[in-house]
This record gives structure tokens, C-alpha cells and sequence, in this order.
């Protein structure tokens, strides 16, 4: 393809990006497709010979389209949002024309300054403490990871890596594998996944604990187990805060988790994955009260800031430990601004990076902190929407205070009444839901996901809802004997 076509073949993808977003209600939210259905939509080989560009844009409908669930429907209430925006779309044009691997900042250091900038950008958006921005002239600073699931793991090995120098220096008679043995994190119950991954990844235990009657993780709970364990002989080393629980979207007591955390030289990071967002408005840094005690803050862009996929923002106060942790330097990579400007394969699990921080830098430049501080209030607006309708329908219960733009709810009754109303709910295909479990107790979740989403959206989505309600209570009612 030349240079000719490629124009009319990018223009001819735009404009069917725009009708596909701005047209996107109109479509089925879950595809009514099977696993296998597209094999028997394309040819059994790869063609020998080039097809024309409007080919490939001929199947687009029919072989792609047909089995995609759009995220960005305002009709799509599962999970947690995934972001997108025009601006983040052009950013990644930009960013696959460039096609540079940033790994260094020889490497293309327009690559490595901008992502160091735009996350000092950001840091002072969401209020953080100078000690973690590389303007503080300090080691600190921010990096864009994939996932927060890799900010996670990075956070872990980093504290690992400190407390086997720290017991090294104290217990020179012991071995590596001795004090790998003893190590022990901690994080609540409702934690993602991630975090017990990351400590299989990290071959470290790792505590789940029992929240308070709120789900919040307090300091209290938090000491009576690191002195439990340190009693037994093992050895604290790392606590993962969470900000934002992905079942409820609860909140761990910071302040109070950062305070044992510092007086037992314990690293603490906090997982803000999706809310860490709302803490670009003023009014929600309440939840990150006690941010200044934490080594290492991590949140989403690419959730809920209308930037998109992959771009996981990461901040650490002492880099140096996930650097020391990561450090292989073959001399093919070496570079004479080596120690001048940060070498990013260094803090992180991959070598290879793009160029994720054009993404940031043309978001909030064609936004502005206003706007997107618009978008983060419309969604929680939405959202206590969404719970007034709830509450004003007595055979309904909210099951979590609603903080941000996430609503658990539930019919009073049963968990298996429940389930059959996320069956009618899905099985209608106007909505899609997923559920969660809490102390086993059953519940839907109705996050507002898209960008386009109005008050109309929510009352669409209402009414699904009650209607779907309307068919199970009046089944169960009828099948009782």
C-alpha cells in the first residue's frame, strides 16, 4: 500500500469509525454469535496475491462487527468502563506511524520525555504529593504501565527486592530462598484477583483479609496480622491498598493502612485502578486522604478518562528498587544518557513500549481538566440516578453506598431469584450486566460505562430492569406451591 491509498483507505476508516460510534446504541449491545463463528467467515488460508482496501472494508460488518460486544454502548453496564475518545483515536494513529520502541531514551527520547511530563501532568491533577513527580527533582516519578495488574506485580517485586536487601544486611547467615519463605503481604478479601496473582508471580504469600462490616480494609485489621505473622517469624513486606473494590467499589481506610504500613517500614501501594479517575475532581480526594504515606500509587486512564486502552498510570516515590529489581543491561542497550533521563524498560516487566504517552498529552490538551472533570461528574450523576429509580421501587435494595459510577442492587429475596433476574436481563439483549458476590450475597452491578451516556440511557436501562423483574417475581410467585 503507497502513500495514496493509504489516505483513502484512513479516511474511509474514519468516517466509519465516527457513524460506528455516534450510531453505536442503535446496535445489539452482546452478540447473538457461538464460539467458532468466524472460521467459517474467512478463507482457510491467507490470500497469496493482495486484496484492495475495499475489500477489507466490505468485511468489516460481517466478520468482525457480527461478534462484538460494544463496550461503548450506553446500553454496555458491565464490568467497569473502558475508555475511548476522538482524540485518543488520532494519538494512536500517531503513535503507530512513529512505530517506536521505547525501551530507552536513545531509543527515541521524544518516547520517554513526554510520558515523564504528562505524568507529572497528571499527578497534579489528582493532587498527589510532589514526592512522587519527577518535578520534585528527586528519584520520583511516573511510568505508564499496561495494565494495573503489571502496576501491581511491578509494585511487589520492588518491595520485595527491598526487604531481601534489609534482611540481607541484618541476617547475613540466611539464605535467598530462607527469606523468600518468610515474606508476607496483605490486602483485602475484596482485592481484584490481580493482587493474589501477583504474589504467585512474585512467589511471596499473600494474605487476603477480612474487611469491616463496610468492606474497607482498616488499620486495626491490618496490625493484628502483621503482628500475628511477625510473632510466627515471617516477615511484612508489602500491603496493596485498594481504592475503588472491583465487586463494590469500596474503599480501604488509606490513612489508616498507611500509618501501620509506615511505622512497621512496610511497602504500601495502592491500586486505584478505575476510581483513581474521580480524583481529578476535588471533592473525592477525601478517599485518598493519606496518599503522602504510600511508596507507590497506580489508576486507569484508559478506564474512565476517556483515554484509550493501554494506559495504566504508575507512580513510585524510590524507583530505584524496581530498577535495582529489573536491572539486566547488555551492551547493545547501553547509551551515553545513561543515568541523565530514565530508561523505562527498568520499570516494568516487558522491554518493548509504544508510544502511550501521545495518548495522555492529546487528551488533555483537546479536553482540558475541566471537562474531563464534566465527564467523571455526569457518570457518578448518572449513576445516583440509577439508585433513586432503584429506591423508589420498594421490592428493590441497594446493596453498597454508591460513591462513584457503580450501582449494586438487588430484588429482595433470594440469591437465585436474583440470578434469574440477570438472566431475563441479558437474555432480552436491550442490556448487559454482570453480577457479583459479597458474603454470599448476590447482586448485579449497573456501571455507566460509555461516554454517551444521558439520563434517557438510565431510564432505558430502568426499565429493562423492571420489566425483567415484573417476569421473574411473576414466575417465581406462580411456581410456588
Amino acid at each position: 500500500m503507497e502513500a495514496g491509498d493509504f489516505k483513502d483507505f484512513a479516511k474511509a476508516m474514519t468516517d466509519y469509525i465516527a457513524e460506528y460510534l455516534e450510531n453505536i446504541r442503535d446496535r445489539q449491545v452482546v452478540p447473538s454469535v457461538k464460539p467458532g463463528y468466524l472460521r467459517p467467515l474467512v478463507p482457510e488460508q491467507a490470500p497469496n496475491q493482495p486484496e484492495p482496501w475495499t475489500a477489507v472494508m466490505a468485511d468489516i460488518e460481517r466478520v468482525v462487527m457480527s461478534g462484538v460486544t460494544h463496550w461503548h454502548s450506553p446500553r454496555f453496564h458491565a464490568y467497569f468502563p473502558t475508555a475511548n475518545s476522538y482524540p485518543s483515536i488520532v494519538a494512536d494513529m500517531l503513535s503507530g506511524a512513529i512505530a517506536c520502541i521505547g525501551f530507552t531514551w536513545i531509543a527515541s527520547p521524544a518516547c520517554t520525555e513526554l510520558e515523564v511530563v504528562m505524568l507529572d501532568w497528571l499527578g497534579q491533577m489528582l493532587g498527589l504529593p510532589e514526592t512522587f513527580l519527577a518535578r520534585s527533582g528527586g528519584e520520583a516519578g511516573g511510568v505508564i504501565q499496561g495494565t494495573a495488574s503489571e502496576a501491581t506485580l511491578v509494585a511487589l517485586l520492588g518491595a520485595k527486592a527491598r526487604m531481601m536487601q534489609r534482611v540481607k544486611e541484618s541476617h547475613p547467615e540466611w539464605t535467598e530462598t530462607e527469606i523468600l519463605s518468610k515474606l508476607v503481604g496483605y490486602c483485602n478479601k475484596q482485592a481484584h484477583s490481580s493482587v493474589e496473582r501477583a504474589g504467585l508471580l512474585g512467589g511471596v504469600k499473600l494474605r487476603s483479609l477480612k474487611p469491616d462490616c463496610k468492606r474497607r480494609l482498616r488499620g486495626d485489621i491490618l496490625r493484628e496480622a502483621m503482628e500475628e505473622d511477625i510473632r510466627n517469624g515471617l516477615i511484612p513486606f508489602y500491603v496493596v491498598a485498594t481504592l475503588g473494590t472491583t465487586s463494590s467499589c469500596t474503599f480501604d481506610a488509606l490513612d489508616e493502612l498507611g500509618e501501620v504500613c509506615n511505622a512497621q517500614d512496610v511497602w504500601l501501594h495502592v491500586d486505584a485502578a478505575y476510581a483513581g479517575s474521580a480524583f481529578i475532581c476535588p471533592e473525592f480526594r477525601y478517599l485518598m486522604k493519606g496518599i503522602e504515606k504510600a511508596d507507590s500509587f497506580n489508576f486507569n486512564p484508559h478506564k474512565w478518562m476517556l483515554v484509550n486502552f493501554d494506559c495504566s498510570a504508575m507512580w513510585l516515590k524510590q524507583p530505584r528498587w524496581i530498577v535495582d529489581a529489573f536491572n539486566v543491561d547488555p551492551l547493545y542497550l547501553k547509551h551515553d544518557q545513561q543515568g541523565s533521563a530514565p530508561d523505562y524498560r527498568h520499570w516494568q516487566i516487558p522491554l518493548g513500549r509504544r508510544f502511550r504517552a501521545l495518548k495522555l498529552w492529546f487528551v488533555l490538551r483537546l479536553y482540558g481538566v475541566e471537562n474531563l472533570q464534566k465527564h467523571i461528574r455526569k457518570h457518578v450523576a448518572l449513576a445516583h440516578l440509577f439508585e433513586k429509580l432503584c429506591t423508589s421501587d420498594e421490592r428493590f435494595e441497594i446493596f453498597e453506598e454508591v460513591i462513584m459510577g457503580l450501582v449494586c442492587f438487588r430484588l429482595k429475596g433470594s440469591n437465585e431469584l436474583n440470578e434469574e433476574l440477570l438472566r431475563r436481563i441479558n437474555g432480552r439483549g436491550k442490556i448487559h450486566l454482570v453480577p457479583s458476590k459479597i458474603d454470599d450475597v448476590y447482586f448485579l452491578r449497573l456501571a455507566v460505562c460509555s461516554r454517551f451516556s444521558e439520563e434517557s440511557d438510565i431510564q432505558v436501562s430502568w426499565e429493562e430492569v423492571k420489566s425483567s423483574a415484573d417476569e421473574v417475581l411473576k414466575t417465581f410467585k406462580n411456581n410456588k406451591p
